[in-house]
């Protein structure tokens, strides 16, 4: 049940408020229908209570001898009058609105101590009249077609004593809703939906902002910041993210300028040991002196290096993926180094060029270096693009896989020059991947060597 459920706050929030509306309209029509057929059953009955007590009055103010006339000429099909000696029996089935009419009718009609007056209103099928009113009622425009009515059974008792009867039907009050009154539903549903739409979305926006902002921060901590929008909360919230991405900018800032001053007061005594290792006369000691400086002053170069890397941001341009790693094959292999790429269609993609060049050169170099060859394909899925590049060495430990993108860290523990950088290749390497969005992988080949896989987003 669950799947079937928004996965974002806006369509969660709009469902929960679409809920909320199709309950109330529903519990709204409820009470409109009711109310409506009780407002429609009193209106009726007292608009024909009114027509008895008027009749009444005119039969009984007419002489004795025209009254009979009158009441033949009252009748008509759905409205039945009759004059009797005796009261006729009834029976209610509506007490309230029979109890309504028959208080109406003693109002309207003449005073007369010890008037009697019997109202029945009761639901109906088939002969609308029973005894005494005998008369079989036809369905008339009046009931609407219906096959079930309410009858109207009302006697008076006149001034000589006599019984004056009437017998019709109420009003129908028709189905509970109208189609018109459907449509008007519907359209204002519509309405506030729309308007709630536009409510929940103009809520709910600053937090895919926020979101994307996350995201370009954790590929580039000097991104634009967050436009401060919205509700207060939002812009609470966003004040704090643009706060907090400013503080980790002057952190990182700070440590690159930490490490350019140590670079810098470093390279002053190097240089001091190198005049000094220069002045060796055992020429055995002196290479081995000026090379231990030459590395040290690569590894304090590498590292500022790369500390700057992570606070500059190469401008993006869409870039030729496939040419790419062709270029760095090409100039490897004019070096002479055994490299190769499997032919592979143009890939389009926007990015860093110059870092992702470097990233990939690591890559290429370590290959090389510790698997004596490389192999490149580039290939695209619905969802990524995919650069592997294969090696023909020995693999890494698997408790080491992870271990190897750290700065400095290097499987092979000698730090010679000789069999390695300072183990910061990887390291940049997983950088600018990530900067991307992407991913960086190492796999032990089954058929032996390391696979190095970078997976880009589309």
């Amino acid at each position: 049940m669950n799947r079937f459920l928004p996965k974002s706050l806006f369509g969660q929030t709009l469902l929960i408020l679409l809920a909320g509306l199709v309950v109330s309209q529903l519990i709204g029509v409820y009470i409109f229908a009711g109310a409506r057929e009780q407002a429609v059953r009193m209106v009726g009955a007292l608009g024909l209570a009114q027509r008895v007590a008027n009749l009444s009055r005119l039969v009984e103010e007419a002489p004795s001898e025209w009254q009979p006339r009158i009441v033949a000429a009252l009748n008509d099909p759905t409205f039945r009058v009759s004059l009797a000696p005796e009261a006729p029996s009834v029976s209610r089935s509506d007490t309230e609105t029979s109890k309504a009419i028959e208080d109406f009718l003693a109002e309207q009609l003449p005073q007369q101590p010890g008037r009697r007056i019997q109202v029945a209103v009761s639901e109906t099928s088939g002969s609308l009249f029973g005894a005494p009113f005998n008369h079989p009622m036809p369905m008339g425009p009046m009931m609407g077609g219906m096959g079930s009515w309410r009858s109207l059974q009302v006697a008076v008792e006149l001034t000589g004593g006599q019984w004056l009867s009437f017998a019709t039907a109420l009003p129908n009050t028709g189905p509970p809703v109208s189609w018109q009154f459907i449509l008007s539903l519907a359209v204002m549903a519509m309405i506030i939906l729309a308007v709630t739409a536009w409510a929940v979305r103009r809520v709910t926006a600053p937090l895919g902002l926020l979101a994307q902002a996350a995201e370009r921060l954790g590929k580039h901590v000097r991104a634009e910041p967050l436009a401060e929008v919205g509700t207060a909360e939002m812009r609470q919230a966003s004040h704090a993210f643009n706060e907090m991405q400013e503080r980790l900018g002057r952190l990182i800032e700070n440590r690159t300028r930490m490490l350019a001053g140590i670079s810098h007061d470093l390279r002053t005594p190097l240089t001091l040991l190198r005049l000094r290792a220069e002045a060796v006369e055992n020429l055995d000691n002196r290479g081995k002196m000026l090379a231990t400086i030459a590395e040290m002053d690569a590894m304090i170069a590498a590292t500022l290096a790369f500390a700057r890397d992570e606070t500059t941001a190469e401008p993006r341009r869409r870039t030729d993926l496939t040419a790419l790693v062709a270029s760095i094959v090409d100039d490897m292999a004019d070096a002479g180094l055994s490299v190769a790429m499997e032919p592979a269609p143009p890939v389009i993609y926007e990015c860093q060029p110059s870092a992702l060049k470097r990233a990939l050169t690591n890559l290429f170099d370590n290959a090389v270096k510790y698997g004596k060859c490389a192999q490149a394909t580039v290939y695209t899925t619905p969802q990524t693009i995919e650069i592997v590049i294969n090696d023909g060495g020995p693999g890494i430990p698997e408790d080491e896989l992870a271990r190897v993108f750290q700065p400095f860290y290097r499987v092979e523990e000698s730090r010679s020059r000789e069999t390695g950088g300072i183990g910061l290749g990887l390291a940049i390497a997983l950088a600018v991947v990530q900067a991307h969005g992407g991913r960086l992988t190492l796999i032990n080949r089954l058929e032996g060597g390391l696979r190095a896989c970078i997976t880009l987003p589309i």
